[in-house]
This record gives C-alpha cells, structure tokens and sequence, in this order.
C-alpha cells in the first residue's frame, strides 16, 4: 500500500470500514463543521493580517467578532483585532489606516464569497496585554480549553 502513490487505498479504505461499528450519525450529512460562522470569519481576518504583516506580527493576533447582524442582503461584522503591545497596533493600522484599510478589504471580500452575501466589515485594533493567557477571550474566539464560546453561556 502507498498513500502516496495511492496504490491499494481503497482497499485499505474497504477494509477498515468493514471492520467499524455502525452507529448513529453525530451530524446532518450536509453539516460540514460544528464550528460557527464568525469563527471562520475571525481566522479569515487572521489570516489576511499574518500575509500582509509577515515577522512584523507573527503570532501575536487575536480576532474577536463583536458583533455579528444579519440584515436584509447585508451581514455588518464589527471585530476587534488583540495585540499585546502598542508598537503591534500601529504596525496593523499603518500609515493612515493604510494596513487596516487592505486586510479589511481583501478580509472582505473573502468573507462575502464565504457567506453569499455583502458584507460590512468594521474593524479595530485593541491593545490588551497577555490576552493569549486570558481564559474569557479565547472562549470568546473558540479556542479555550472549555470549547465555549461567551455568547453559548
């Protein structure tokens, strides 16, 4: 057998589902995550941060989604971008909002293919120091060892 190669796969693939109990189906079969929406638009914002910021902000972002409005043919998200250190927002919000402006923009646009719908995208950068070690923000992002998000309490 080679996975790489793919020879035998779907022999292997064959034989390990015979061998599996039958049981109920945890999801829908058109259910594709359990994750929510607003956490796949917060790494989509992410995302665009750590392309444009590179070794400047490696790691040290965080996106919470502070509000998220379905309206008639608009979505309005306002999120807040976590850094630790005040030199870290200036570098995200760059020359005349000049960094913010592209990530918010190309964040955007993805997001708006992502939901099938236009978007309002209203973001801000916070400084909030050791966030990373704050249990109730990353709940809030999806990420604390509780898996609960604040607004599921």
């Amino acid at each position: 057998m080679s996975a790489l190669k793919g020879d035998n796969v779907d022999r292997i693939e064959k034989v390990l589902l015979g061998r599996l109990p039958e049981g109920a189906a945890l999801y829908p079969d058109d259910f594709l995550t359990d994750l929510p929406e607003r956490f796949f638009v917060a790494e989509m914002v992410r995302e665009r941060i750590l392309h444009h910021t590179r070794e400047e902000i490696p790691y040290v972002t965080g996106v919470v989604i502070e509000q998220f409005k379905e309206e008639e043919g608009l979505v309005r998200i306002q999120a807040a971008i976590l850094v630790e250190r005040d030199n870290q927002k200036g570098i995200l919000i760059g020359r005349g909002g000049s960094m913010l402006k592209t990530v918010g923009t190309e964040a955007r646009q993805q997001i708006e293919a992502f939901l099938g719908a236009k978007v309002f995208l209203g973001l801000f950068v916070k400084v909030r120091e050791r966030w990373r070690e704050n249990e109730a923000v990353l709940n809030e992002m999806g990420l604390g060892k509780t898996g609960q998000r604040a607004d599921e309490e």
